[in-house]
């Protein structure tokens, strides 16, 4: 069979949920998460600039991971609103989201 003769790939929607944070919620991120149904994540250290200032993760204190979640929309909302509620009053937060399409949907 040829590339060109092949169905289309089946994708499913899923939403895609980027929390940035001070590296000191990673483990609470990610339990809350899974507690919230979450089945698929990463985490990464990054560092940028936003209102706060500049993150540069030049000491423990100032590190900031990128966690970013894949599942149903109403997990996304379920995390996302439980992050705003218990973490942006006192911890340098940032959340958006994406509509993106994967293709084993059971992962997700």
């Amino acid at each position: 069979m040829t590339t060109a003769s092949r169905p289309p790939l089946a994708k499913h929607a899923r939403t895609l949920l980027v929390i940035v944070a001070e590296a000191a919620l990673e483990r609470h991120l990610v339990r809350e998460a899974r507690d919230r149904g979450a089945h698929f994540w990463t985490v990464g250290e990054v560092h940028g600039a936003g209102r706060e200032g500049v993150r540069d993760g030049d000491w423990e204190a100032d590190r900031t991971i990128e966690m970013k979640i894949i599942c149903d929309a109403t997990v996304a909302d379920a995390i996302a609103r439980h992050v705003l509620d218990t973490y942006a009053a006192h911890y340098s937060v940032g959340l958006y989201f994406s509509e993106v399409a994967v293709l084993r949907p059971d992962r997700y």
